[in-house]
């Protein structure tokens, strides 16, 4: 497994080994150890999720109050999707940069996104799914969207005819989430993470 951290920092990129006969394929998709080491921390597994969706899909850009915030660990296990990571936070170096990962499954990557950045993604075929590891549950009162489509934030996404749910169509800007207060502050959510590594540190110890 190969740990590459992205241009957007709290983000990475992971490839796994494949091992293949002619019986199949084994892989080890998630390893709590490697990302240990790469972030600092564990990844709280609170949630999973599996998402599903037809060709043209844009979804996001998703992201939530931090603290606590929501971190990710997505994967495609069927099909192949643009996968998108949007520095969000307020005062960031990187604030309003974004970086696209394919996900699909032949090379079969996944992505870590920390707390206080954005998530969404293009699925570039039918019954593109992906399946997503979550540090908190759910809370629609803490979660919020910018749209995917704002000239701003400029994300190349592969499609000319997005097809958006209502919330993310309805979704504001990202100067209109900014001047709403709704976006996390990158003090704030370095703040958090260095919290959780001070945690998962005394445990160790």
């Amino acid at each position: 497994m190969k740990l590459r951290p992205l241009s957007v920092e709290g983000a990475w990129e992971i490839t796994p080994r494949q091992h293949g006969d002619p019986r199949g394929l084994f892989l080890e998709w998630y390893r709590f150890d490697r990302l240990v080491e790469a972030v600092g921390h564990p990844l709280r597994l609170a949630q999973g999720n599996l998402s599903i969706s037809a060709r043209d899909v844009v979804r996001g850009i998703h992201f939530a109050d931090v603290p606590p915030g929501q971190a990710k660990y997505v994967t495609c296990v069927r099909g192949a999707v643009l996968d998108v990571i949007v520095d969000l936070r307020l005062g960031s170096p990187t604030f309003g940069r974004w970086e696209g990962v394919r996900l699909d499954d032949v090379d079969r990557r996944a992505v870590y996104l920390a707390e206080g950045l954005g998530h969404g993604f293009c699925a570039l075929t039918d019954d593109a799914t992906l399946t997503y590891l979550c540090s908190t549950t759910y809370n629609p009162s803490a979660e919020h969207t910018v749209h995917p489509l704002d000239r701003e934030l400029g994300i190349d996404w592969p499609t000319t005819g997005a097809q958006l749910s209502a919330r993310d169509a309805a979704a504001p800007t990202l100067a209109q989430a900014r001047a709403a207060g709704l976006l996390p502050e990158y003090d704030t959510c370095r703040r958090y993470v260095e919290t959780l590594s001070a945690m998962a540190g005394s445990t160790d110890g």
